[in-house]
């Protein structure tokens, strides 16, 4: 299957669609402008409330006029573009197909070069990859504000930066021994705040790999007291007198402790390993820089090591192979009553996620196999983008670029405009949907949902099918992925809508399979060998309302498993809902991804600021409600995955799934990830 990286089949096509929109644009953007100015969000009401005499009423009503009058002199232009750009939508390309290589040159180049990751062979233990979704709601403009959401070109733009930092960042995770906790939580900064940890914003950009060498880890690269790098006469770990010293961080008003390792002799507690203590073999229990039962994982974008030379991938990691960007498992883990932290991990540098987890096990609830987390930033190491929503040209024009700073392959634009085929009714959007990967892109197939409804039926919603290659196994077999991207009728009540097009889904699923279950060179007969079949997407209904349990109960369930989901009608205690109450997108308690962070870990909070399961006595507004809720909020954001039916002796597991607030402020969302752990059974040799 050739994949379309151009709209139309032709140049002159192309070059005749884009005047046909130079004719309809002006009439669109005027029209866009002139219904956002009559539907303010929250912010701008609380804005014009403050201040009723502000510049922002005055613009409002002197541009309204100026709008109107513009966008009657340009409708006659529009009619004559809209006579040329409809028939040529009858043979436009259902996507366009990019491919970018990471600009290694760039202002970005730390946070871009090394991300696509390289095609070698499938090794027996397998490997893991990480799946993201989410609803960024990049409507024109005025259909935005109906979710209280505006200026969606600005959006785009910073959803695809957060999304490329949070994906390239390092990763620090700190554990924290705790026989009381069951908290879902991910991140607790506080319980570090003293000892030299700085917490950093989603927003910042990933630091440069620190490269050492040998001869260089004797050395401690940058103070932990001290996280700027410098070192100073006062800090007593860089002071021979430190036991004396009255600027101790960790004691600050001056005061003397006989079980502070600052203010103890050198010689009493030293450790080579920790940059407190210098000589004895073992820490001790009460540094504060190494309390027990803390262990520290850090991921940094190292390079790939030279031939022959053995990486961490190599010792058992089963991430991503042979990318710059070092998987979860590749970590230099630091245990309390074990030994001490490789002196040249710079742990001021990286951004650092704190959580306890009970005593004994590496799972933080009840019988899951598998770690939870509510999470400030999409996951290090992301391999698999699902967009939904992505619906205004110019925005995603926006979001592609800044995608394609770490992803190397993008499947954008998709869908239909116009009449063709399943739209009997004209659409006005495409199905919004995008797809962006770090490996390589063999096929791709969409298809249109042809029963919606309503407003929905405007918009070309469907399904978009890929088909990716993640290795090669020892017998030159491809070893290649299946992602699914849906987004399903949004009315409520419409159960039978979404019903008809998760058995369209599985159909055409199957479908694709089997059409490209085949390699494209005739010459060779050995078949794909399949790692995974995964399925992400808005599915518009969740797992607890009494008004969805004729999609709780479809079969897509059985042939998929949802790790959020105990049965029809019941999620895991764990599990959060992914609709946010739109009224509160704008107050302080949740404008930054942290402090949404915050307040999704706490059950008041998720009250005051999720949308919950529809019941009897469900009124408007969330905020204030007194009534029980039942469960966790609203979860109509999935990622299935299939245990089954893939490779004999194969198994695919989960390893991680997090609930991410990075999108706070640009969408009504919270997005979801997942990390597949893919097993062959074999021994390695």
């Amino acid at each position: 299957m050739v994949l379309h990286t151009s709209p139309y089949p032709s140049a002159l096509l192309s070059c005749l669609s884009r005047l046909s929109w130079a004719f309809v644009f002006p009439c669109y953007w005027l029209l866009d402008r002139l219904l956002a100015s009559c539907v303010p969000t929250s912010l701008e009401k609380r804005r014009r409330s403050q201040d009723p005499c502000s510049f922002l009423v005055l613009g409002v009503l002197i541009s309204t006029p100026f709008y109107l009058v513009l966008l009657l002199a340009s409708l006659p232009f529009a009619f004559l573009g809209f006579l040329l750009w409809a028939p040529l939508q009858s043979i436009r390309k259902p996507y366009i197909y990019s491919h970018q290589k990471p600009d290694k040159h760039g202002a970005e180049q730390g946070a871009a070069a090394g991300t696509a990751a390289t095609l070698t062979e499938w090794r027996p233990q397998g490997r893991s990859f990480c799946f993201g979704s989410a609803n960024v709601c990049l409507l024109p403009d005025s259909l935005a504000r109906f979710n209280n959401l505006a200026d969606t070109q600005r959006r785009a733009r910073e959803v695809g930066r957060r999304i490329r930092n949070g994906a390239s960042r390092p990763q620090i995770k700190i554990y924290i021994d705790s026989p009381t906790n069951t908290s879902i939580s991910a991140v607790s900064f506080c319980s570090l705040a003293t000892q030299g940890f700085r917490r950093t914003s989603s927003l910042d950009h990933r630091p440069e790999p620190t490269v050492t060498t040998e001869s260089e880890t004797e050395a401690l690269t940058e103070c932990p007291v001290h996280p700027s790098g410098g070192t100073s006469s006062d800090c007593p770990i860089h002071n021979t007198g430190a036991q004396n010293s009255a600027e101790c961080p960790l004691h600050p008003n001056g005061e003397e402790h006989a079980d502070c390792p600052v203010h103890q002799s050198a010689d009493s507690n030293a450790s080579s390993e920790c940059p407190v203590h210098s000589n004895i073999t073992q820490n001790s229990e009460d540094c504060p820089l190494h309390p027990a039962g803390v262990q520290i994982s850090i991921t940094s974008p190292d390079s790939e090591p030279a031939h022959g030379e053995k990486g961490n991938h190599q010792d058992g990691d089963t991430g991503s192979l042979e990318s710059r960007t070092a998987s979860r498992e590749s970590l230099v883990r630091f245990h309390a009553a074990d030994g001490g932290i490789s002196p040249n991990n710079t742990l001021s540098q990286h951004r650092t996620s704190v959580f306890k987890r009970p005593v004994g096990r590496k799972r933080r609830h009840g019988d899951d196999s598998f770690d939870h987390e509510i999470s400030a930033f999409f996951p290090a190491n992301l391999d698999f983008l699902c967009l939904q929503e992505v619906f205004d040209r110019r925005a995603t024009d926006r979001l592609r670029r800044q995608l394609h700073r770490y992803f190397p392959y993008v499947l954008s634009d998709v869908g239909r405009y116009g009449w063709k085929g399943c739209c009997s009714r004209f659409k006005f959007l495409n199905s919004g949907l995008l797809l962006a990967s770090r490996y390589p892109i063999l096929d791709a197939r969409y298809e249109c949902f042809p029963n919606g409804r309503s407003e929905d039926a405007l918009a070309a919603k469907g399904v978009l099918f890929a088909k990716v290659q993640v290795g090669r196994s020892a017998q030159e077999q491809r070893v290649v992925g299946y992602i699914t991207c849906t987004h399903l009728h949004a009315i409520e009540a419409d159960s039978s809508v979404r019903c008809e097009q998760l058995d369209l889904l599985l159909e055409w699923g199957s479908d694709f399979r089997r059409a490209t279950s085949g390699s494209a060179d005739e010459e060779k007969v050995l078949e794909d060998q399949v790692a995974f079949d995964v399925i992400l997407g808005d599915f518009n209904f969740d797992n607890c309302s009494s008004e969805d349990k004729l999609e709780q109960q479809h079969s897509l369930f059985t042939q998929y498993k949802d790790p959020c989901r105990l049965g029809p009608g019941e999620d895991k205690p764990w599990a959060l809902g992914t609709l946010l109450d739109t009224s509160g997108l704008y107050d302080e308690e949740v404008s930054s991804p942290e402090s949404l962070q915050k307040v999704m870990e706490n059950e008041e909070g998720r009250k005051e600021y999720l949308v919950f399961p529809a019941s009897k006595n469900h009124c408007p507004s969330q905020k204030g409600r007194k009534i029980p809720l039942k469960g966790n909020g609203r979860r109509i954001d999935y990622i299935l995955y299939r245990e089954e039916g893939l490779q004999q002796d194969w198994k695919v597991d989960i390893e991680e799934f997090s609930f991410i607030t990075q999108l706070a402020g640009l969408t009504d969302h919270l997005s979801v990830a997942a990390r597949l752990v893919v097993s062959t059974g074999e021994e390695e040799s």
